[in-house]
């Protein structure tokens, strides 16, 4: 079933058929664009990548780091932020160059031997306190026939792993560092502390010092005095001991002689028995004496009375006296034998007691011998000792005073000194504290909380970094397949009729018939673009209501510009709506394009409604009708000039 709409360069009518493709051109293109290109992240399975772990672990504290291991344990595992993720082979260098070139591996991530060497040397170098830190590094490489986009997204998933590995790494180093921290500032407390303490104790020490000078000055005059009382008792000990050895002489002469008189004594008591004899027969002997003489003078004494005086007066004179003497030598006789019967008792005790008294001085003359030994070893062992001791100790005296006085001098020294350690201990103290107080001080989550911060202090928010193609990617290909769609349609259609030089209706007339099958057209293509991408993007009622309105619009729009394009340059304008197409794609990719290009993008028609399909508003929608009613107006003039004309192409026409 034909149509009454020309078709461009051919007499060939237009069908219902050819209006389906054109109105399903920009839906297949778009939705095919946006299926392939709308959350590739959720796909990633399909993409198959090598490993190749050259990592030579190393050990820190005693303990193996293999960082690499745990690098590509951390790719296989994928991320939480990814809906998907490659599908990894652990392989060796030579399977990866084959997979790169026979396509089984669309990327190999390389880690190199240094790998954990390098990851962990920053650390290592803080802890040892110098050395050289490195950085390091991961190789991903692709294949020289690689797909466009396969390179950006190995490299944002290696990119991300290292990065994360790195955090990891800057987070335990800097917690350890903040850790660091607390502990010197804890120690830099606890120095001030003993250095406060420090200074108490210098400034006691300091006032007990100053003391010492007027001790030691007292214990210098003692310390004299004691060697002058030391001295004396030197000379003191030293006559002791020489009287001592003098008495130890006449101890040692009395033991002498006392053993001699003891062995005299014995020797006499030998001979006591003889004369306790000779005593007993003399008292015998004076006691019968005593009785004879007593007779005799009796005797006498009656031949004295009988005598007479005057016969014999000189015999009884001689008879008297011979008488008396008798009686008196009787008298001496009884004295005599009254002594000796008194005192042979007692003589006959003394054979006994001379062998008693005999022992008793042979033991008073061992003992007297004994104890001149005793006083020759006290004058020798003890006196003589002790007086050198005396002299020792008076000459230490000296000494103690001597060093006392220094010791004095000395202590006022070390007052001196120790009253500016106070001060400086104090002032130290102080300086500590302040230090102490300057540093930071952290706990264990807060250190690791920190940490965190600090390895990763910038997060942005907003742009979805899971995803390459961002929230503008389904506005711009909708904008650039609508565009396409327009161009579609007057691939197909004519922006005027042939018949416009004879057509008897007014030029406006022309063009709006033209351009009214094109903007139905364009109507339905956004719309059915619109309900592609909202089987994809599942947009809310009042986002897609929006976008479709704009997308709808659109597809008016540029129907309006590509007839315009066409009726003004022919074929030609077919070739600049193209390039126009590219250079939507070119600009709406990426804002790094050169300034010149940027602002020739920005001039385009598909510039609003790019913006409008991203945030539908009032200025792309007006800025899309203003492009769409200048097209007319353009329209409608090329078609007036086309309705002028020579006779000589009239004729040619005829």
């Amino acid at each position: 079933m034909t149509l009454p709409i020309e078709r461009a360069r051919s007499r060939k009518p237009i069908t219902w058929l050819t209006i389906l493709g054109i109105l399903l051109l920009p839906a297949a293109v778009g939705g095919i664009l946006v299926a392939a290109l709308q959350n590739p992240t959720e796909r990633l399975d399909s993409m198959t990548a090598a490993i190749v772990n050259l990592d030579e672990p190393v050990e820190i504290d005693g303990q193996l780091t293999p960082l690499g291991r745990q690098l590509a344990s951390g790719l296989v595992e994928g991320s939480d932020e990814l809906d998907s993720n490659l599908t990894w082979v652990i392989s060796n260098e030579d399977d990866a160059a084959d997979g790169l070139a026979d396509g089984s591996y669309q990327a190999v991530i390389t880690i190199p031997e240094e790998f954990s060497a390098a990851a962990t040397s920053a650390g290592q170098a803080i802890s040892d306190g110098g050395g050289d830190a490195e950085q390091a590094t991961i190789r991903v490489t692709t294949p020289d026939d690689g797909l466009v986009a396969d390179d950006l997204i190995t490299g944002q998933i290696a990119d991300a792993a290292a990065s994360s590995m790195g955090t990891l790494l800057s987070e335990a180093t800097t917690e350890n560092i903040l850790v660091g921290f607390t502990t010197i500032g804890d120690q830099i407390g606890e120095a001030a502390d003993g250095a406060a303490e420090l200074a108490t104790g210098a400034r006691d020490a300091a006032t007990g010092a100053a003391a010492i000078p007027d001790g030691a000055t007292q214990l210098a005059s003692g310390a004299a005095e004691l060697g002058n009382g030391a001295s004396s008792l030197a000379s003191g000990l030293d006559t002791l001991a020489a009287k001592t050895r003098e008495a130890a002489g006449g101890a040692s002469q009395i033991g002498t002689g006392l053993t001699a008189g003891a062995a005299e004594l014995q020797n006499q008591a030998g001979q006591m028995p003889a004369l306790v004899g000779a005593i007993t027969t003399g008292t015998d002997a004076a006691t019968d004496a005593a009785t004879k003489t007593a007779t005799l003078a009796q005797t006498l004494g009656t031949m004295a009375a009988s005598c007479d005086p005057d016969v014999s007066g000189e015999l009884c004179a001689q008879l008297a006296t011979e008488a008396a003497n008798a009686g008196a030598a009787a008298k001496s006789a009884g004295t005599a034998s009254g002594y000796l019967t008194a005192v042979e008792p007692q003589i006959a005790t003394l054979p006994g007691a001379f062998t008693t008294l005999a022992t008793q001085l042979g033991e008073a003359g061992a003992g007297a011998t004994t104890l001149a030994d005793g006083l020759n070893q006290l004058a020798s062992q003890g006196l003589d000792e002790s007086a050198a001791g005396a002299r020792a100790l008076s000459t230490g005296a000296v000494q103690l005073s001597d060093g006392t006085t220094e010791l004095a001098t000395g202590a006022a020294d070390l007052a001196t000194g120790l009253d500016t350690l106070a001060t400086g201990t104090g002032d130290l103290a102080g300086g500590l504290r302040t230090a102490s107080d300057s540093l930071p001080s952290f706990s264990d989550s807060e250190s690791t909380s920190l940490a965190s911060v600090i390895a990763d202090p910038v997060a942005s928010k907003g742009a979805d970094g899971a995803t390459i193609f961002g929230p503008t990617a389904i506005p711009l290909l909708a904008a650039v397949v609508l565009w396409f769609g327009a161009l579609a349609s007057f691939l197909v259609m004519r922006a005027h009729t042939a018949r416009t030089l004879t057509s008897r209706r007014s030029s406006a007339g022309l063009a709006l018939r033209a351009f009214a099958p094109a903007a139905a057209i364009g109507a339905a293509q956004g719309l059915l673009v619109s309900l592609i991408v909202q089987i994809v993007a599942s947009y809310d009622a009042a986002t897609w209501w929006a976008f479709a309105g704009i997308a709808v619009l659109a597809g008016i729009v540029f129907a309006a510009v590509n007839q315009a394009l066409v009726a003004v340059f022919g074929g030609i304008g077919r070739w600049i709506s193209a390039l126009v197409g590219v250079l939507a794609i070119a600009t709406g990719l990426i804002s790094t394009v050169p300034g010149w290009l940027a602002d020739l993008g920005a001039s385009l028609p598909t510039a609003p409604a790019f913006a409008g399909l991203i945030t539908a508003n009032g200025g792309a929608a007006a800025g899309l009708i203003v492009w769409g009613v200048l097209s007319l107006v353009v329209t409608t003039i090329a078609v007036a000039l086309r309705r002028t004309t020579s006779v000589k192409a009239a004729m040619a026409t005829a």
